[in-house]
């Protein structure tokens, strides 16, 4: 039987991935907010991986892939153990430091893919630069988005685990 804690983990990455195909400011997703309160919060590593991977991939279905997927999926993976590491000693703090460094990580990540992948840019560092400055608009909204679903979904678990113990970090008993 399935623990409370686990489905309540379950049904708030679902809810988040419902919010990433329902209309939205561009690059204002809960993509980062889903990978990193997965690694934070799943007692279990493949869970940590799997739940938000296995959301972020449903909402994909609904939403289309495209060439940078993999990559995407990538960085993805890397937020999660970005995770972890907020698990070892939960606070805002570490969770906000998380969520800039999640963004951060994806900017770079699928930046740096875009130009190594497309023909858009020229392959010399000049091309690499102007690729980053064309996706520095696109940045803004993207940290405030994770910023803010991050804070949604962390905060919203911990009022739900302060009401119904039951939901609490078994480490922390």
């Amino acid at each position: 039987m399935m623990k409370p804690r686990f489905l309540t983990l379950v049904g708030m990455i679902a809810m988040a991935a419902i919010a990433r195909v329902m209309p939205h400011p561009w690059n204002v997703s809960p993509v980062a907010a889903m990978a990193l309160f997965g690694g934070a919060e799943f007692d279990n590593r493949i869970a940590a991986f799997g739940v938000p991977l296995l959301a972020m991939f449903t909402s994909d279905i609904i939403l289309g892939f495209s060439s940078q997927t993999p990559l995407i999926y990538l960085c993805f993976a890397l937020i999660v153990l970005i995770g972890f590491w907020i698990k070892k000693d939960i606070s805002v703090g570490r969770i906000a430091l998380g969520s800039a460094a999640s963004s951060v990580l994806f900017f770079a990540g699928t930046n740096f893919g875009t130009w190594a992948s497309e023909s858009i840019y020229p392959k010399t560092l000049q091309g690499l630069t102007m690729c980053y400055e064309a996706g520095l608009p696109f940045f803004q909204n993207t940290f405030l988005g994770d910023l803010g679903y991050t804070a949604i979904l962390f905060g919203a678990f911990y009022l739900a685990s302060r009401a119904f113990p039951v939901l609490s970090d078994a480490r922390a008993s």
